[in-house]
């Protein structure tokens, strides 16, 4: 087996022969059957010690994309044969074009493995019950996202998305005491509730813990306390992954709000400053764009995959939880980034101002109608339902998103219900523009 038993409660320094043993198979692998890989490096020797990855050229989602369009289904990084092919997803699409991605049967085993860290690390175990709301129509986070939740000896129902209905109807009558969804899929619930229950509020479903993915925003205090108010469960970000890479390799604990990387024992990571491609120092107080490497991988091996995640390093001394894993959280998507006026701005920056309005759902969308340069951000916010704007909301939001980020915005209140709920993710940037 690849993995070390709860690796990720073993301090780095422990694992380095073991993550240097794997590289070097690694690096042979990908150096003999990995096509894309031996035309990125243009001859360069793959370097035999993992701390000289940076010698080697990065690697993007358009490369990869390019690759399985003159190759199909896979590309030519597929560096094994087709009849090791276990399991076929697909990405979401969300950044772009939708990704064939191969999993041979030890590759399903090491990502289940991993996964069932982060979820277990957020407090899901034996003895409880979770319904999964994720789709199943391929996307990794489905079933391979289900297959973590099994992983931690908890009893996984296999919901899925649609029936909303049904699902509240199942969680009364099973005893459910845990749902794995994304961070917008409550207030799905929350429509439905009001709608067809009307004597139900969301803390009568019992629901005690909520393990969310795919969509930033629960580093928020304002974001997670809504869900406490709500719906009196624990919020916990227990999923955070990159589809290509693994589906979940880092999550939140009960006693420290960052995420926990939990995979080094077979995942290699740097930093970089994404506009020059330089490496950074991964260290506390560190910020830059995740990059990862697989150090075990049979089907689509990545090195130096840039994930396009800007993430801010917090600390690099293990948890009082135990995981050793460096502690981080994500500043934002570079492709989601908007600059007004030579400021950076992140959806989850503008999620946290827009968080602190009660009259506001938290729902909102940057709706960009022209190419940059921005002058100004252009922010439609919901109401929360029953509430009223007074007259004063556009002002107060203006001064709260210029005071707190700096920037001068654009605001528009929108009636409540009007922004669609979704049971997949939320895309919060929109660009109207050609």
């Amino acid at each position: 087996m690849s993995l070390i038993d709860k690796a990720h409660m073993i301090p780095l320094a422990d694992l380095a022969a073991h993550r240097q043993a794997l590289w070097e198979d690694q690096r042979a692998h990908v150096a003999a059957h990995s096509s894309l890989y031996q035309r990125l490096s243009d001859g360069t020797q793959t370097p035999a010690l993992l701390a000289d990855l940076p010698e080697l050229p990065l690697s993007d989602k358009a490369a990869l994309r390019l690759s399985q369009e003159a190759y199909p289904p896979f590309g030519d990084y597929l560096a094994a044969p087709r009849a090791t092919v276990s399991r076929l997803h697909r990405t979401s699409g969300t950044t772009g074009q939708a990704m064939n991605l191969a999993l041979s049967a030890r590759d399903c085993t090491v990502t289940e493995i991993v996964g069932g860290r982060a979820q277990a690390l957020a407090g899901l175990g034996p003895g409880m019950t979770v319904v999964h709301c994720l789709n199943y129509q391929m996307w990794m986070g489905g079933l391979t996202d289900h297959m973590t939740l099994e992983r931690t000896g908890a009893t996984v129902v296999p919901f899925g998305v649609g029936s909303t209905e049904l699902l509240i109807r199942t969680i009364l009558e099973t005893g459910i005491s845990a749902i794995s969804c994304t961070p917008s899929y409550p207030a799905v619930l929350e429509r439905v509730l009001a709608e067809k229950f009307p004597d139900l509020k969301p803390t009568d479903l019992g629901l005690k813990l909520g393990l969310f993915g795919g969509e930033p925003g629960l580093d928020d205090p304002a974001i997670r306390q809504r869900f406490r108010d709500t719906w009196g469960m624990e919020p916990r970000n227990a999923n955070y992954g990159v589809s290509d890479v693994f589906c979940n390799f880092a999550a939140q604990c009960p006693d420290d709000t960052d995420l926990h990387f939990v995979a080094h024992d077979v995942l290699h990571a740097e930093l970089i400053d994404p506009d020059t491609g330089t490496t950074r120092a991964l260290q506390a107080g560190g910020e830059g764009e995740l990059v990862l490497t697989h150090l075990v991988r049979d089907c689509q091996p990545l090195v130096r995959f840039r994930t396009g995640d800007i993430i801010a390093v917090s600390a690099t001394d293990p948890c009082r939880c135990g995981c050793t894993g460096f502690r981080f959280r994500v500043v934002g998507r570079s492709d989601d980034m908007v600059v007004v006026r030579g400021l950076n701005m992140f959806p989850t920056m503008v999620a946290g101002v827009v968080a602190e309005f009660a009259e506001l759902s938290g729902d909102y969308r940057i709706v960009l109608d022209s190419p940059p340069p921005h002058d100004v951000l252009p922010v439609q916010a919901e109401l929360a339902k029953g509430r009223n704007d007074d007259g004063t909301l556009v002002a107060r939001l203006q001064r709260a998103i210029k005071a707190r980020l700096g920037a001068t915005a654009s605001v528009s209140i929108l009636p409540s219900g009007t922004l669609p709920v979704t049971e997949g993710k939320t895309r919060r940037v929109i660009r109207t523009h050609p």
